[in-house]
């Protein structure tokens, strides 16, 4: 850790770090692009900071100390030599602006994100993951690549208070209040996905959840509360054989 580095800030570097660094063990990477943002935490009445990899490095490369400080408009605050890719945090500024509890935004282009992304339907509620998203999931019409600011209002409507998003025709996108709630809520959408696509290459129809029993879902979840995503995620993390020297 720097000295003059809030050791608040240090920490969320550590995670983070190793955040993309399980994405790429998990294989939820996308060559340089895509992204997982976290809110610097400890800054007092400095206006919000955020935390994003380097452009040009693989997920496998990132680094506590090589992630970048930016402000809210993509600008270098931590005087590094790295570039950032401003055009690919037009969707993280604007949700991290839009909800004060938006710490962490995850997005990534999975193969089975993007092509529940691409069906008219979209995800349906009749698997075991996907019914525990019923009523907290949320669409937004593909725009093309997402690099005009004036897109950002249409994003937070569409998001509204909902902490998963599918961008239709492109990918997914999970935000959280801590960076382990938003990789869990990454992870129950992605394997809501690859269970939907699974299901769907079998023969005949699928059951469907009664609504009156998907109403009861999301709050009967042994994984819905924050300590039960930071469990998740440092299992995983050991699973991935990622620890950094602190």
């Amino acid at each position: 850790m720097k000295p003059e580095m809030h050791p608040q800030e240090w920490q969320a570097r550590l995670q983070l770090a190793s955040c993309y660094r399980l994405f790429d063990w998990l294989g939820w990477t996308e060559l340089i692009f895509n992204h997982i943002t976290v809110r610097v935490p400890g800054t007092g009445d400095v206006p919000s900071q955020y935390l994003i990899n380097p452009f040009g490095l693989h997920y496998a490369e990132v680094t506590p100390d090589n992630l970048v400080k930016i402000g809210i408009d993509g600008t270098v605050l931590d005087g590094s030599a790295h570039e950032v890719n401003k055009a690919g945090f037009v969707i993280h500024s604007a949700l991290h602006a839009a909800r004060p509890d938006a710490h962490c935004v995850i997005h990534v282009h999975t193969t089975a994100g993007c092509a529940v992304a691409c069906k008219e339907d979209g995800l349906r509620h009749d698997n075991f993951y996907s019914a525990m998203l019923y009523g907290d999931l949320a669409y937004h019409d593909y725009e093309g690549v997402t690099t005009d600011l004036g897109e950002q209002p249409r994003l937070v409507r569409s998001l509204g208070e909902r902490n998963h998003l599918i961008l239709r025709n492109h990918g997914l996108l999970a935000l959280g209040p801590t960076l382990p709630t938003a990789f869990n809520r990454l992870w129950v959408l992605q394997r809501a996905c690859e269970v939907q696509l699974a299901s769907d290459a079998g023969a005949g129809p699928n059951r469907p959840i009664a609504e009156d029993i998907l109403r009861k879902v999301p709050q009967t979840r042994v994984a819905g509360q924050s300590t039960t995503h930071l469990s998740i995620f440092d299992a995983m993390l050991r699973r991935a054989g990622i620890q950094w020297s602190t």
